[in-house]
């Protein structure tokens, strides 16, 4: 078994299972090495984050101030007449600006530390997307990884800032309350920390549930969102077969089942707030009682009992705030994770190092003995195939539907690794290639024609700088140029979603300008022509013979004219191959190439479902 067997693991390293078990170990993390996680990502803000606690710690002290304020007034304004008037708004207008400003400043700060490091996450979730081994797309669909890099990474970041910002000012404040308190009449301020553990237990087991029904709610997002996709990109099918009652059901199932589950979020977080002002009015009442009789025993003045009841019942908001900041927390962390869920599990695209000394104008391939089977199939798509293709030549490949065609073709970019046996490019490994210079040594027109909502110029030179000069000549041998100098503006006109203002045909010519202006000495045309109107295919098929020319090119396609003057035709079933030779070679021994032949005759279309090995 060959070593690529490691790379192909990646499949199963994505499968759901697996994220499930990781979804289950990040679930009995602590509070302090899930946040650890995210430490990389604000480094380089020591300058804000010093603001910030500086900003939050003013706050804090800020709080005991107020009923210090309100104690003094009671016993020198309103008790003695002591106290001069102008003192008072000065003293309140102070207190309440350096609050606000104090706030400002907390906010700004740990809004910039976040933002920035939501863009570094976010970067560096597009990179492993980018870069990742292309089992990450056949393990999850584009919903869900659309949801976790743009999404979750938002609203994760959003909700963890808020709840951040909350819990360091309201735990500063917290502090700072029962330092007063201490210092007020130390006996009765320990009746209050007998409630703190009680506190602390309640919004642990509440935490723990909520962060479980976060995770099975983001799963059961994702299957809505693939729902909305799948409808979104077949709504002709649909709508031709009537069936957008079924989709609506299937939708409304999903749509309850994540209202059920936020029913229960809803549940897990509200008990918070009431079990914590209970567990802090059991607090209050007993120190109010026994403050009572202190002050009818020693004779405390008025200020001193009212300043001390305000301080602790200041201590309320902060408590009820930090006990509802655990679910924003929660479903903060857990968007967050799921994108660092997703780097730590996903496979990077493995690449050689090796790089020509100097371009080939000619590919030369080879495959020794090649066998692919994909992760959890059961059979083989290429079972032990060897063959060469020769520096120059065209093979066009023949098949019914999975016979290993596009596994073939699959495997010279590295989209598929074998299995077992190699694929030699230039008498080299693939797999000892530089990844990058092995792509560049390949074009690849498809009957998928894919387009980003870019300039036709961004387009066909997609990839490396768009030469004006270039893309009219790529355009011209496509016979495309005529409709583009009638767009608005021209090379510079933008295509739309997947380039949704041209016509299939165009898209396809818009696919074979861009092979025409990379100019690879591997061609590989999937199709290339299928989607071309008659007038149009003479066009295109004038141009790729010229850029066939001296180019080693593998058709796939079922169009006789184009196979019948390929340099081979290869004939593959059940991933192995029949039979192989020029057409007339084949016609000639009268097999599997010549049934299909004398079937697609009177059409010019090869009805390769027919062939049977």
């Amino acid at each position: 078994m060959d070593t690529t067997d490691s790379k192909n693991s990646g499949i199963n390293a994505l499968a759901p299972s697996k994220m499930q078990s990781t979804t289950n170990l990040q679930v009995q993390q602590s509070f302090r090495a899930r946040l650890t996680r995210l430490r990389p990502y604000f480094a380089g803000n020591q300058v804000w984050l010093f603001l910030l606690i500086c900003s939050a710690v003013l706050v804090a002290l800020t709080e005991p101030q107020m009923a210090n304020l309100l104690g003094i007034l009671l016993d020198s304004g309103f008790s003695q007449g002591k106290l001069a008037l102008w003192k008072v708004p000065v003293a309140i207008l102070g207190l309440f600006g350096i609050r606000g400003f104090a706030g400002f400043c907390a906010q700004y700060s740990l809004a910039r530390m976040s933002n920035h490091a939501m863009v570094k996450l976010r970067t560096k979730l597009f990179t492993t997307v980018q870069n990742a081994h292309p089992s990450l797309f056949s393990a999850n669909t584009a919903s869900s990884l659309v949801n976790t890099v743009v999404y979750e990474v938002q609203i994760g970041a959003t909700l963890l800032v808020n709840a951040l910002l909350t819990l360091l000012k309201d735990s500063l404040t917290l502090v700072a309350l029962l330092g007063y308190l201490l210092y007020m009449n130390w006996q009765l301020t320990l009746i209050i920390f007998a409630v703190f553990p009680a506190v602390a237990i309640a919004m642990k087991l509440l935490s723990k549930r909520l962060q479980k029904i976060t995770k099975v709610s983001q799963n059961a997002t994702d299957e809505l969102a693939y729902v909305v996709e799948e409808n979104v990109l077949a709504y002709r099918a649909v709508r031709l077969h009537h069936a957008q009652t079924g989709q609506l059901e299937r939708f409304e199932l999903l749509n309850q089942q994540l209202r059920r589950l936020a029913m229960k979020a809803t549940i897990a977080n509200s008990a918070m707030t009431p079990v914590t002002q209970m567990l802090a009015a059991v607090a209050v009442s007993a120190v109010i009682c026994i403050a009572l009789w202190q002050s009818a025993s020693s004779g405390t003045s008025v200020g001193n009992f009212v300043s001390y009841i305000t301080a602790m019942l200041l201590l309320i908001t902060p408590i009820k705030h930090l006990s509802d900041v655990a679910g924003p927390v929660t479903r903060g962390l857990a968007a967050l994770e799921r994108g660092l869920d997703l780097m730590d599990i996903t496979p990077r695209e493995s690449s050689g190092s090796y790089i020509p000394d100097t371009p080939s104008k000619l590919g030369e391939l080879s495959l020794e003995h090649v066998t692919v089977r994909y992760a959890n199939s059961e059979h083989d798509a290429l079972q032990d195939v060897s063959m060469t293709v020769r520096p120059g030549e065209t093979v066009a490949l023949v098949g019914s539907s999975g016979s290993g065609k596009t596994t073939l073709v699959n495997l010279l970019p590295r989209f598929v690794d074998a299995t077992s046996g190699r694929m030699l490019l230039y008498g080299v490994d693939i797999r000892e290639w530089n990844l990058d210079t092995l792509r560049q040594q390949l074009s690849f027109v498809s009957q998928d024609v894919v387009m980003l909502n870019d300039t036709v110029a961004a387009n066909v030179a997609l990839g490396l700088t768009p030469d004006p000069q270039r893309v009219h000549a790529a355009l011209d041998a496509a016979n495309l140029s005529a409709h583009i100098a009638s767009l608005p503006q021209g090379i510079n006109t933008l295509v739309g979603h997947n380039a949704s203002q041209f016509s299939g045909g165009q898209r396809q010519r818009l696919a074979i300008a861009r092979a025409v202006y990379k100019n690879a000495p591997i061609l590989i045309l999937d199709e290339a022509t299928s989607a071309l109107d008659t007038e149009s295919e003479q066009a295109v098929k004038s141009a790729l013979q010229t850029l066939m020319r001296d180019r080693t090119t593998l058709i796939i396609a079922h169009r006789l004219s184009t196979i019948e003057h390929a340099d081979r035709i290869v004939v593959m079933g059940h991933g192995k191959v029949i039979e192989a030779g020029s057409h007339a070679e084949l016609l000639a021994r009268q097999g599997a190439y010549a049934r299909l032949h004398r079937l697609g005759s009177a059409t010019g279309v090869i009805d390769d479902t027919l062939l049977t090995t």
